[in-house]
């Protein structure tokens, strides 16, 4: 493998109507998943269409594998699969049919291995998608992205809608991608939970800007939620905490240096933090 990152995205602009994307960077090191979170319409969808040329950046710079995106583009199309939200395949066909396309559309299409993925996830090979459940239709868009041998995978909201019971069949399937350490995936999901679970870095975007982009461990050993009464929270300095809210125990902090603070305020409560709740103080504020 001659390149250390799977993808980086320096200084990325795009400009609409309504909405800036401001000098996104980011960087997904090789062998290891990215969670991409933020609310709707913050950047993360027209993040994804811009690294795959579905829309003109206005400036910065994207390297996938080493290699420029538009220069290297058809080369790099090659070695990408991409799952997004609402699928994009004709609901009038079958998983044979679509396995058959795609035979043709991509050099390294393995029909043994997709049709072992069909098995596996017990996908009828010749009934029509629109007889398929969200949860099928979903592990079909998934497996057929696996099934040309991808080396980064970009996921827009794919476990979305799913039963916890077929999310994690679909989380252990990411995993066994990524084993090999040259399989990468970048993960744009509201479901922070899945994230928790197989993400080795965050990337949190908010309103077009990156608010932080860090080790997975990292963010959830030094972010916290402190704790206390609203008579003690008086005595919290403003610039210690990244938004509060008020509750019918008391009040609650984001705060970041989570064992400084609970030295720093022994009459408060320091525990640890989700990344739901990361997201929601910060968006909130």
């Amino acid at each position: 493998m001659s390149y250390e990152n799977a993808l980086e995205i320096r200084g990325l602009n795009k400009e609409f109507k309504n909405f800036r994307l401001n000098g996104v960077d980011l960087i997904l090191p090789a062998g290891s998943i990215m969670g991409f979170i933020g609310e709707n319409g913050a950047g993360k969808t027209t993040t994804i269409k811009l690294i795959l040329n579905q829309i003109k950046k206005d400036g910065g710079e994207i390297r996938i594998m080493g290699k420029d995106h538009l220069e290297h583009e058809m080369e790099l199309k090659k070695e990408i699969g991409v799952v997004l939200d609402q699928g994009f395949f004709y609901e009038g066909l079958s998983p044979l049919q679509i396995g058959n396309i795609l035979s043709s559309l991509y050099e390294r299409w393995d029909d043994r291995l997709y049709r072992d993925y069909l098995k596996r996830f017990q996908i009828p090979e010749k009934q029509a998608m629109k007889e398929f459940s969200k949860g099928m239709r979903m592990k079909l868009c998934i497996i057929a992205a696996l099934s040309h041998h991808p080396k980064l995978l970009l996921l827009d909201e794919p476990t979305g809608g799913l039963d916890p019971v077929v999310r994690n069949e679909i989380l252990d399937l990411f995993l066994d991608f990524i084993q090999d350490e040259e399989h990468s995936i970048l993960f744009s999901t509201h479901i922070t939970t899945d994230l928790e679970k197989i993400a080795d870095y965050i990337t949190f975007i908010h309103e077009g800007s990156i608010l932080f982009t860090d080790a997975k461990d990292s963010v959830m050993e030094d972010y916290g939620l402190l704790k206390c009464s609203a008579g003690d929270f008086e005595k919290v300095w403003a610039e210690d905490h990244l938004g509060s809210r008020r509750t019918s125990f008391g009040c609650q902090a984001l705060v970041r240096g989570r064992e400084a603070m609970a030295k720093k305020y022994p009459f408060a409560v320091v525990d640890p933090v989700s990344l739901e709740d990361i997201m929601l103080f910060y968006i909130q504020r």
